[in-house]
């Protein structure tokens, strides 16, 4: 039987088990960085493979390695997020969260435990490959400065280094039994903008006995836009929302402050930092024009995410000999953001899609949804396909 026939056959076989799997998880959800008992979890269940996990990087995270042969030849990680959201689920399913207040709405319980498969197929097939795959689970994806970058400054990038990395994630609006790749850019990065726009409050019929911070913050949401359809070069991408406005309880009533928060968005990093400057010249400058004030906090969160043109070229190939060219999707750029850009920025990697939409099943709504959910028919093939990518590139280097 040929290596890619024993990986198929072991995915199929583990595939009810890593559902199981899955839908603990999900049954259990925890905020990033609070993940505790998850991963008590997953270290239990590493335990059971035989592999010795090292717990507590960057507070809950784990790392692992499954050796094969000629264990310092090459390395190749494969990474998978564990935190969940602060969403009430509202899906009526066996597994729903336990956890008032906290979801896994964004594929977490899916990434880990399609790597605790891939890694269960990997320990099966250890001595048909030369090098060592390294198991990064991760905490805290979903806030900043990200779990990432905390894994990353505890060491779980060293001893040993890997020479290529790889991530999984969801994707509700690509079918079930399809995967997704794009070489190059591919995921924004991730800045918080909160203003506090200072006035004076007092009552609303005496407008002119007060600095209206109200009507302040709505002039600076407005000319905020600006900065994208103004100042942004059309050819790189750029977003500013704001999502958040907290001010005044009564509606007679103006307050002394009012709260913005939003969120900016863009794929250039000089360009990135530039726009930071001009969100803070233009609140402030506005905000002292009508008579008042205007705090600016940029919390600067993740970079852009780049996928490695060989390693993404790679990954690609492999997922091609495994489902077939017709099942491999071209992916456009995306606005959204991922912690997973602080690995592709220190280590040649490809982040790719794992399609889990099925219209019959009801899995085509997006993440962060307080009704997401998956096609789990998709784990077989996260989890083969996983293993397959890590295998073809302990192989691959090995011939060459």
């Amino acid at each position: 039987m040929s290596l890619l026939n024993e990986v198929k056959k072991l995915a199929s076989q583990y595939a009810e088990d890593t559902i199981i799997i899955r839908r603990h998880i999900h049954a259990n959800p925890e905020l990033s960085f609070k993940e505790f008992e998850t991963a008590k979890f997953v270290a239990a269940e590493l335990r059971k493979l035989g592999i010795e996990p090292k717990e507590g990087v960057a507070g809950t995270g784990l790392t692992a390695l499954i050796e094969g042969k000629n264990p310092t030849s090459r390395t190749v990680a494969l990474r998978g997020d564990m935190d969940a959201l602060p969403i009430t689920e509202l899906s009526d399913i066996p597994y729903k969260s336990k956890n008032v207040g906290v979801m896994h709405a964004c594929g977490h319980d899916v990434h880990t435990s399609c790597l605790l498969g891939a890694a269960r197929i990997l320990v099966q097939l250890k001595d048909q490959f030369e090098g060592t795959v390294k198991l990064v689970f991760q905490p805290g994806e979903e806030k900043n400065p990200g779990g990432a970058s905390l894994m990353i400054k505890d060491g779980a990038l060293e001893n040993p280094k890997p020479n290529s990395m790889f991530g999984q994630h969801v994707m509700p609006y690509i079918p079930t039994g399809k995967v997704g790749f794009r070489e190059g850019q591919y995921m924004a990065s991730a800045d918080e903008i909160y203003l506090t726009v200072k006035g004076k409050g007092g009552h609303a019929a005496l407008p002119d006995k007060v600095i209206d911070p109200i009507l302040i913050a709505s002039h600076i949401i407005v000319a905020l836009q600006q900065v994208v359809s103004r100042n942004a070069d059309p050819k790189k991408p750029t977003v500013l929302s704001f999502g958040q406005i907290e001010g005044g309880h009564a509606q007679n009533i103006i307050p002394d402050e009012v709260k913005i928060g939003g969120t900016f968005r863009a794929l250039d990093e000089e360009w990135r930092f530039e726009a930071h400057k001009k969100i803070r010249s233009i609140a402030e400058g506005l905000a002292e024009a009508m008579g008042g004030s205007c705090d600016v906090l940029v919390d600067v969160g993740y970079p852009f995410l780049t996928n490695d043109p060989t390693t993404t070229q790679s990954a690609r190939a492999a997922a091609t000999s495994y489902l077939g060219a017709e099942n491999i999707v071209d992916l456009d750029l995306w606005m959204g953001a991922e912690d997973f850009a602080y690995y592709s920025h220190v280590v040649p990697s490809c982040f790719y899609r794992l399609g889990t939409g099925n219209p019959d099943k009801g899995t085509t709504l997006g993440v962060h949804t307080p009704k997401f959910n998956i096609d789990e028919d998709a784990i077989e093939l996260g989890i083969g396909l996983m293993a397959w990518i890590a295998l073809n590139q302990l192989t691959t280097a090995h011939k060459a």
